[in-house]
């Protein structure tokens, strides 16, 4: 008794308070925003709601995809609301200096979002883990596929801020050194109506394949004017870097067959993946990203941490987390590496033909199962700081 009495004294202002910063009300709400927060809730509760006794809140804030208005938000949590995690945070202009203001503050953030692959790089943090994805696996998976079959000659369409950049980085990378060649590339601005004169381009360069370097909004916007311009019935192939499930069903099959991506989840794999999926369908009315999925499994795992060595103390909580195996719905043996990589198996997918699927949400055919150590990029090609220090 003592032990355990001694153990829940460590537990700080007798609370472990979790904040879903997220976007709310743009071009990323439907793949982060009220799921995230249920995702997240939904990881509490199963938990039990408490952790050595004392209880697990979630507060959420809507960051706007501005890095102002998201560091001022979690300024204030961490100062004045005393939240121990900060979760989400998609799109990676916010999603970077979250990181930075999480290791002065000596807290921890669960980053399931955001995708430049910085936040493990150059940027990394012993404070935070990168969770669901990034742009190197997005690149690395899909890219490669495509130039091995033939599709060797690319065009991106880019959001111009951190994500986009490092997106289409890292895919160009991918794409040269299995052998193909990049013709050109444009920036567009996040959250665009219109792609026009950036499909044109992308159309005149004659390029094999159109990549998207975006995500969301944009990526629907710019499928659906390209199907508009009869670019993909014109020989050319377009592949969505980032294409979560909500934005497919949302373009709908018609207009989505045939198209490749990337992903780190589908609710369709087995029974386990199945049966949360179900339950979040209840609650949210969609099918869970792999953001979504991974917010849920990002919890469970820093509330185990957090049981198993009985203090919300970042240091120890992150220890713990990194010395411990990731086996859930989500991920069955994902391990957190010393940069903050979280890594896992990542999935190719197809988007079926509308003959093709039974439902709704029977929307992708498998292509191929990518295990972690393949998908994401080598630890010591990251250039990490916190490595560079080691003796």
């Amino acid at each position: 008794m003592l032990t355990a009495t001694a153990a829940q004294a460590q537990i700080s202002d007798d609370v472990v308070k979790l904040g879903v910063l997220t976007d709310m009300s743009s071009l990323y709400a439907d793949a982060t925003g009220k799921g995230s927060v249920v995702a997240t809730e939904m990881a509490v509760a199963d938990f039990g709601g408490k952790v050595r006794g004392k209880p697990v809140i979630v507060v959420s804030a809507d960051h706007q995809n501005k890095p102002d208005v998201g560091v001022n938000i979690a300024r204030n949590w961490y100062d004045n609301d005393k939240v121990d995690a900060i979760l989400d945070v998609p799109t990676s202009s916010v999603a970077l200096p979250i990181s930075a203001l999480t290791r002065e503050k000596n807290r921890i953030h669960l980053n399931s979002g955001a995708g430049s692959s910085d936040i493990t790089g150059i940027a990394c943090s012993p404070n935070t883990v990168h969770w669901t994805y990034d742009t190197y696996a997005l690149s690395n998976v899909a890219g490669k596929a495509m130039v091995q079959r033939g599709d060797d000659t690319w065009f991106f369409i880019t959001a111009d801020y951190a994500f986009g950049a490092a997106l289409e980085r890292d895919a160009s990378n991918v794409v040269k050194a299995a052998g193909g060649k990049v013709l050109g590339s444009v920036r567009h601005p996040l959250n665009s109506s219109d792609f026009s004169s950036f499909l044109l381009q992308a159309q005149a360069s004659k390029a094999k394949v159109i990549a998207l370097a975006n995500a969301g909004g944009d990526t629907t916007t710019a499928l659906k004017q390209a199907a508009e311009f009869g670019i993909i019935a014109g020989g050319q192939k377009m592949i969505a870097l980032l294409q979560h499930i909500v934005d497919t069903q949302s373009l709908g099959q018609q207009a989505a067959q045939g198209l490749i991506t990337t992903d780190a989840f589908y609710w369709d794999m087995n029974d386990e993946t199945r049966a949360f999926s179900n339950r979040f369908l209840e609650k949210v009315g969609t099918m869970p990203t792999m953001i979504q999925a991974g917010l849920y499994s990002a919890t469970m795992h820093y509330l185990k941490a957090i049981d198993a060595v009985g203090t919300d103390d970042a240091g120890k909580v992150m220890a713990q987390m990194k010395a411990t195996p990731v086996n859930d719905f989500f991920a069955k043996g994902g391990k957190i590496r010393e940069d903050g990589r979280m890594v896992h198996t990542m999935y190719l997918f197809e988007v079926k033909k509308p003959s093709e699927s039974k439902g709704k949400w029977d929307l992708y055919k498998l292509l191929a199962t990518v295990p972690g150590d393949e998908a994401f990029r080598p630890m010591d090609q990251g250039n990490c700081p916190l490595l560079k220090s080691k003796p």
